[in-house]
Order: structure tokens, then C-alpha cells, then sequence
């Protein structure tokens, strides 16, 4: 199932940082983006080790374990958000520190595989969550960490987000 005619959001519906993500997807359907990388993201990982995955390019840096436990959890964090915009809840939502997040997680004692199965029930229940929105609610608004942004900007900041980590495991990981 396709989404309606959704289009790639304008610079008006999200802040400025976000353009760093959104910009790097030119498919102006975010469903079939989100599926695409579901497919190709689960080929990558499938093809790392579990002793791989405690790699860290640097002293400092996130693990490859790590790294992709960020983008779960950011891709909660902005579907979450969606689906209060959605929902027409204006309630002021607040950031996420992704830097907390890390130190508060358990991803670097979970064998690889069961990371790449939460990453593929993290993304099938975001490709419901857009799947099913009725056409009027991508336009809709919210305000997140002081921004206002739509719900078509979350989506592509979804995919953005993800295509972002996957460079720099393939830059630097692999």
C-alpha cells in the first residue's frame, strides 16, 4: 500500500537542523522510502558479526550496536511525535537528549541479532502508523523541542535520520 500523494515537506514545515536529514531523501514518498531501507538496512546488518558489532571507529564513538539501537530510538522519539501531530494534540511535546538516551540503554550487552529485530518492529509499526493516516493529517502540525514541524517532515526526518547512520557505518564501520 502506497501513501496518497504525499510530496516532500517544504522548508517551512520543519526547522533548519532537520534539513540535513529530509535533504537526503529525494523520493517524494516517504512509505516507500521507509520500506526500502527496512529491506536494505536489515541486508547491511545481517551481514555484520556479532564480534563486529562492539566495533567503535574511535575511543569515544558509539559502537555499530550502538549506533543503530540511536537510530531505534530516535525513530520512536519522531513517530511518536507524529502520531500526536496526527492526532491533532497540540500539546507542546519536549527534545530527547540522544546523548542520555546512549548511556541509558542496554545495547552493547544484546547480541546484534535481537537489534536488528527491534530496528524491523520499530519500522513495521511506523510503516502502520503512516500507512493509515488519513490524507489531511500529513499536513498537520506540532511543536516538538520548541520547533514546529508536520507530520510529512517527520517521516522524511525518519528516513533522513536512518540514511545518515547508514553513511557512517558505511564510511566508518565497515
Amino acid at each position: 500500500m502506497s501513501s496518497p500523494a504525499v510530496g516532500r515537506p517544504l522548508a517551512s514545515e520543519y526547522a533548519p537542523d532537520f534539513g540535513r536529514y529530509i535533504n537526503l531523501i529525494a523520493n517524494p514518498d516517504p512509505i516507500a522510502v521507509l520500506e526500502d531501507q527496512l529491506s536494505s538496512t536489515r541486508r547491511l546488518l545481517g551481514g555484520i558479526s556479532e564480534e563486529r558489532g562492539g566495533h567503535r571507529y574511535a575511543p569515544e564513538k558509539w559502537s555499530i550496536k550502538e549506533v543503530v539501537g540511536h537510530v531505534i530510538d530516535a525513530e520512536r522519539v519522531f513517530a511518536y511525535r507524529a502520531l500526536r501531530f496526527a492526532r491533532n494534540d497540540t500539546t507542546e511535546l519536549p527534545g530527547f537528549d540522544q546523548d542520555v538516551f546512549a548511556a541509558s540503554t542496554n545495547f552493547t550487552n544484546l547480541p546484534l541479532t535481537d537489534i536488528v529485530r527491534e530496528y524491523e518492529a520499530v519500522r513495521v509499526a511506523t510503516l502502520f502508523l503512516f500507512k493509515h493516516l488519513p490524507a489531511d493529517a500529513w499536513d498537520r502540525r506540532g511543536v516538538a523541542n520548541k520547533n514546529e514541524m508536520t507530520v510529512r517532515a517527520l517521516a522524511f526526518s525518519i528516513a533522513g535520520h536512518e540514511a545518515h547512520h547508514v553513511g557512517i557505518l558505511n564510511r566508518f564501520y565497515l
